[in-house]
């Protein structure tokens, strides 16, 4: 890496992630340190941590996904921050790329787009959108929004030709138990926004039913997830059923007025 790599702190927030935890770190030889906000992982996650002297584990009881970043922001101690969640993994390529990178006083921030991965195995494309992943600590402050999370940048953002790979390879039972927490989080979001503000997805999701029956068609022929054999089946059946649980979330809540 350049000399670009001493003013970046890799920032990852962490909970029971020992299934992913080591290829996050493994293409972050370059850094000094690496922070890691740790929401009181009870499997291995800490014990693969604790392997490298470079790591900085703070503990913070989760409150919320933005909760957790603004207070690793404000552990960090250079001036940039490379944001990774810890099933996110650099290519080469992007290495190579920001060690290339010699912002000028006016750009605050950088996006990545995503592969894909399921199990190791890249789709063709990515429901995922293109985040703002490295940028200047001080010009970045995280908001919550519907089960997610966003960063708002002062400044400009520029965009990555490289991509970041995207591969959760944790226990499908774990995905069903987020799921839980993160649909009842974006049924919270849709119905408190007035009309007028929701999306054309948000007011298909407001109906209920249509969202699901929409995503069978839109990830297996739109996405062409079809062609990914078993991956892609696997990858369209997770979206199907995360928006059947989000219909069934938002109908309790109709019915209940």
């Amino acid at each position: 890496m350049s000399a670009f790599s001493d003013r970046i702190t890799p920032l990852i927030i962490t909970f029971n992630e020992e299934a992913n935890i080591a290829r996050t770190l493994a293409p972050l030889g370059w850094a000094r340190e690496i922070l890691v906000i740790d929401s009181g992982s009870t499997d291995r996650t800490l014990e693969i941590l604790a392997r490298d002297p470079r790591i900085r584990v703070v503990t913070r009881t989760f409150d919320s996904f933005a909760g957790q970043c603004n207070f690793g922001l404000e552990q960090v101690r250079t001036e940039w921050a490379l944001s990774l969640d810890a099933d996110y993994q650099l290519s080469p390529e992007l290495t190579a790329e920001i060690a290339a990178l010699d912002p000028g006083a006016d750009v605050a921030g950088y996006s990545a787009a995503f592969v894909y991965c399921v199990f190791g195995r890249p789709l063709r494309s990515t429901l995922y959108p293109p985040r703002t992943v490295l940028y200047r600590r001080a010009c970045a402050r995280y908001r919550d929004v519907g089960h997610g999370h966003k960063v708002d940048i002062e400044g400009v953002v520029q965009p990555l030709a490289a991509k970041i790979r995207h591969d959760d390879r944790k226990p499908t039972r774990r995905w069903f138990t987020s799921q839980i927490g993160y649909v009842a989080r974006e049924a919270d979001y849709i119905v408190s926004l007035p009309p007028e503000r929701r999306s054309r997805l948000q007011k298909l999701r407001m109906m209920a039913w249509p969202a699901p029956l929409i995503m069978v068609f839109y990830t297996l022929f739109w996405r062409g997830y079809v062609l990914d054999g078993r991956a892609g089946l696997y990858y369209s059946l997770q979206r199907v059923l995360a928006e059947l649980m989000l219909a069934v979330e938002i109908a309790d809540r109709r019915l209940r007025g």
